[in-house]
């Protein structure tokens, strides 16, 4: 087996793994970032230039960013922190045995992998390029409005101010928007 490869395979698998087995949120959106990435990289030694590189710009470049960003726009203050790791951890990698067991068997027993293989197609970047950005503008403009609105809308999130206390004491001491009479 190819060296490449498993290394590969190892930074992602590492990746998805503490995605959900860590606690705090930025670290498992960045977790999720470095996922991407071995996946780009993995499709690119695949010779799927286009798929790998639009993994890392949609995916990378856009989608975990925006989880970063939505995650430290939103979050309060306040983190208590207990434990690095989720406490169920166990039922996680319950259902992930049982699920890659499901999905091993079903692998194993389909006809699919009896098939002989197609010949490998010749990468055509330039053409999908062309395409996407003829054919396929308005559905790429749609992606971007709405990676867009998603951020505008984290960002208002945020900015919302907490409603002020309703006691005495806090509005005799609030300072006037006018300014000081005199």
């Amino acid at each position: 087996m190819d060296p490449v490869f498993l290394i590969l395979a190892l930074v992602t698998t590492a990746g998805a793994i503490a995605v959900v087995s860590l606690r705090n949120l930025v670290h498992c959106a960045l977790c999720v970032a470095v996922t991407f990435v071995g996946l780009a990289a993995l499709y690119l030694q695949l010779s799927a230039q286009f798929v790998g590189f639009a993994q890392i710009l949609v995916y990378v470049g856009a989608v975990a960013i925006l989880i970063v960003f939505a995650i430290l726009l939103t979050r309060g203050t306040d983190n208590p922190q207990q434990s690095i790791f989720s406490s169920s951890w166990v039922a996680g990698i319950g259902v992930a045995v049982l699920a890659f067991g499901a999905l091993a068997f079903s692998v194993g027993t389909s006809s699919v992998i009896y098939r002989t293989a197609p010949p490998a197609p010749q990468p055509a970047v330039r053409e999908l390029g062309q395409q996407l950005m003829t054919h396929y503008v308005l559905p790429l403009e749609v992606i971007g409005l709405l990676l867009t609105a998603a951020l505008i809308g984290a960002v208002i999130i945020a900015m919302r101010e907490t409603p002020a206390p309703k006691d005495a004491r806090s509005i005799a001491h609030r300072p006037s928007p006018i300014g000081n009479p005199k």
